[in-house]
């Protein structure tokens, strides 16, 4: 299919994200959307980022806008360089997808980019060239501050004593994650490094994967492994015993240790929130910009909220000025890996225990999910779409997993069963995949849920 926007930016095959393409996009948003006076780029690992990143400076100077280079950097630190600067930025990034694809995330000096940013660019598509001139392109360091927010507000001895596995794979913040690690006292153990793209699905690792990080912990007497998808804004974590930490239990636990009052969440995040005692709760649909309307909302109605967001993958939303053990930590409304990673690492090691113990003291809610790659997004909706209408193939599909007790169309098909297990049924925002997310009383039955649903799912739709 064409590129098109997903749940986060513009994706499609590298095949079709041609320089006219690629170019078209870059002058339709630079038209539509304000800049502040210069846009900053970056671009992730997977070998075509540079060639595309390259075509949007070109594109940006012919329009007659300064460029700021910051060369391959994390998603998460080219926001905040732009965003402190007052000035746009583009992310070059196709995120934990395979590198056959890739894609353009935007923002606007304010942040992310809405839906509504997104029609725009959009309408303002076909755009004639400006074909003016520009001042010189600089080049300017964006990881040096990012890796400093973290040490800064977390202090020299927050992870002291530690023993951290890096799972550097192609991660664009494979080395930030060294920095940051060693910069908070603990002995960083850099593993898997690779010069072949690898794509990273924090919300779905094989169990080649996991069976992986079980023997780096024994092999190096580890306390945690982390990690990070291509262009880091998901995280990933995985405790003492090598067991994998859901995104949604990250994203509480740092909710948790940063004192926030309102968190935001897509419906797919665990419901183990809800039981936490936060003020408010509020659940959306799946996707950044839809965390983020929701903590606009709620900042909205009162700009001292202490307001969070965070989604199933992991990646954390800072709407309130914070205060880490050492410092304050700054807003920032941008799906990020490292917040995620180094506060609840940081509160369970503060508290004396492990990250297992911190996870275990939670309420005993757990989650899994998966995914089925090579499903075309119209067949999943069209699929989707027939089981919501019709009671009696819901039953069918759903048989043996209990009576069904309530459906959620919030972003695809969450049912809710009389025994409180649930399952979600979605077609992927970002690529050809579809998802299924279960939710149960012990670890064992979310897993059972998916594997399950998606034996059903390849017989009808593989």
């Amino acid at each position: 299919m064409p590129p098109k926007f997903g749940t986060s930016g513009l994706r499609g095959l590298v095949t079709e994200l041609t320089d006219d393409l690629v170019a078209d996009h870059i002058r339709a948003f630079l038209a539509a959307c304000p800049t502040g006076g210069a846009v900053h780029v970056g671009w992730d690992l997977r070998p075509s980022s540079p060639r595309i990143a390259d075509v949007v400076m070109e594109t940006v100077e012919n329009e007659g806008l300064p460029v700021v280079d910051n060369g391959p950097v994390p998603t998460p630190a080219l926001a905040l360089q732009a965003m402190r600067a007052g000035h746009a930025a583009i992310m070059v990034t196709g995120s934990h997808i395979p590198a056959d694809r890739n894609g353009l995330k935007f923002y606007v000096p304010g942040g992310e980019i809405a839906k509504s940013d997104e029609a725009g660019i959009s309408a303002a598509l076909g755009r004639a060239p400006a074909r003016r001139s520009a001042p010189d392109r600089r080049t300017e360091d964006a990881l040096g501050p990012y890796c400093a927010r973290y040490t800064a507000a977390f202090g020299a001895e927050a992870l002291q004593g530690w023993r951290i596995g890096v799972y550097q794979h192609s991660s664009v913040a494979r080395d930030a994650l060294v920095t940051v690690i060693e910069g908070l006292g603990a002995v960083a153990i850099p593993l898997g490094r690779s010069d072949i793209f690898v794509p990273v699905d924090t919300e779905a690792l094989d169990p080649a994967t996991r069976a992986m990080l079980r023997g780096w912990v024994v092999e190096h007497g580890l306390d945690a492994v982390v990690s990070t998808d291509g262009d880091a804004d998901r995280p990933m974590v995985a405790d003492a015993t090598g067991t994998l930490i859901p995104g949604d239990v990250l994203g509480a636990l740092t909710a948790q240790a940063l004192g926030a009052r309102i968190v935001v969440t897509p419906v797919s995040s665990n419901t183990m929130v809800q039981a936490m005692g936060f003020d408010r709760v509020v659940t959306t649909r799946i996707g950044s910009p839809y965390v983020i309307a929701g903590m606009t909302a709620a900042l909205a109605e009162n700009d001292a909220s202490k307001v969070a967001g965070y989604e199933a993958n992991g990646g954390f939303l800072l709407g309130f000025e914070a205060d880490g053990p050492k410092g304050r930590l700054a807003p920032l409304m941008t799906r990020d890996c490292l917040l995620p990673i180094v506060a609840p690492l940081a509160a369970a090691r503060a508290q004396g225990r492990t990250l297992a113990a911190s996870v275990a003291a939670l309420p005993p809610r757990f989650t899994a999910a998966d995914r089925i790659a090579g499903i075309d997004t119209d067949v999943s909706k069209a699929f989707i779409a027939r089981l919501s209408a019709d009671a009696a193939a819901r039953a069918t599909f759903f048989s043996g997993l209990g009576s069904e007790a309530g459906i959620d169309m919030t972003d695809g098909m969450r049912v809710t069963f009389s025994s409180g297990d649930v399952v979600h049924l979605r077609p992927s925002g970002n690529a050809p995949e579809f998802r299924c997310y279960a939710e149960a009383d012990s670890p064992a039955r979310a897993a059972d849920l998916v594997a399950a649903c998606f034996a059903r799912v390849r017989d009808e739709l593989v």
